[in-house]
């Protein structure tokens, strides 16, 4: 197994600073997904990793060997980028066994990978058949097995669940995580979905601008969120935050409760919770509103299970509670994580 790790890497394209200074390192086997909004520079990073982009300045290592200047193929790097790019006049065969001819491999080796990669994902049986008349998940596992045989160190995924639809998405997601378990290589994932990033990642790295705003575990991402950024880009819906006189408190919807859950809980703090609109998507309530008194003007939401049944009527004040431990506190000027302040 081996490492990724870059140190103060930079990309510049003309006046446009697409990564600015970054550090990160992997640990050996880690799912490590670089996660952020469209332009974020996230897949600019993946990209010179894989020495498809030349970094303007800053080093990249892959098992404690710099790769700086290093072309793509002495990397041992495999790559699968969104749109698959699979070869539509070739066999899932000839596909998967495409890098293994380029590098000059016999044909009885060749077809010794081919088929165990295909075994292993589970795609055995279509390896007469062209790309075509595969569906979306079919193809992905193709364009992972034409990675896989090339034995590589580190596998570099940009967004290749994105072109299938929510349910595939889904069990592709289970898929992939099963296969990289197994094989234990450590890879760094690109997104923009915060549900596969929370749910497939060891470590995520949340990045804006070009810059990581942080890195840990999801947990720590969404129970202590470093910023205001990520605490409302990670959470659907988002970290309800509330203005006072210098700083934000924040907390999130589903630790909004109604008062006669917790009765007069000290270790809870209560507030006037002035519901608009109910929300009935059946597994969930969302309840939409405002808190008299403290923030009349930011709209604030609650989320609740179906296992919650009081009755909450819109347009009347209702008591809600959230836990001290679940509050959260920003500089309202820089938007970092503060120490608890008085409400």
């Amino acid at each position: 197994m081996a490492t990724v790790e870059v140190r103060d890497l930079r990309k510049h394209f003309d006046d446009t600073v697409a990564v600015d200074g970054i550090d990160l390192a992997s640990t050996e086997g880690e799912f490590l997904v670089l996660l952020g909004p469209s332009g974020c520079g996230k897949t600019t990073l993946l990209r010179m990793i894989a020495g498809l982009e030349t970094p303007t300045s800053g080093e990249i290592y892959i098992a404690d060997e710099l790769m700086n200047g290093l072309p793509p193929r002495a990397r041992k790097i495999a790559m699968v980028f969104q749109s698959y790019a699979l070869y539509p006049h070739m066999t899932v065969f000839r596909n998967i066994a495409f890098p293994l001819k380029a590098e000059g491999l016999d044909p009885e080796q060749r077809r010794d990978k081919v088929e165990w990669a295909a075994r292993l994902l589970d795609i055995d049986r279509h390896l007469d058949r062209r790309p075509r008349h595969l569906s979306g998940g079919e193809r992905q596992r193709v364009a992972l097995a034409r990675a896989l045989v090339r034995e590589p160190s580190i596998f570099l995924l940009d967004e290749p669940l994105s072109n299938l639809d929510a349910k595939l998405r889904a069990a592709a997601r289970d898929d992939l995580l099963e296969f990289q378990n197994r094989m234990g290589i450590t890879t760094v994932y690109v997104t923009h979905d915060q549900v596969e990033a929370m749910g497939m990642g060891d470590r995520i790295a949340v990045m804006e601008h070009g810059r990581i705003r942080q890195f840990g575990t999801p947990d720590e991402i969404y129970h202590h969120p470093a910023d205001t950024f990520v605490a409302t880009f990670i959470g659907s819906p988002p970290m309800n935050l509330l203005h006072r006189s210098d700083h934000l408190v924040g907390f999130r919807p589903e630790s909004f409760l109604p008062e006669a859950l917790n009765g007069h809980d000290p270790t809870r703090t209560s507030f006037a919770f002035q519901v608009n609109r109910v929300e009935n998507l059946g597994s969930d309530r969302y309840l939409y509103g405002t808190v008299p008194g403290l923030d009349e003007q930011t709209k604030v939401i609650s989320r609740l299970p179906s296992t919650v049944s009081i009755p909450i009527e819109p347009q009347r004040e209702h008591q809600f509670t959230v836990a001290e431990d679940d509050l959260k506190f920003f500089d309202k000027e820089t938007g970092s994580s503060i120490p608890s302040r008085p409400l």
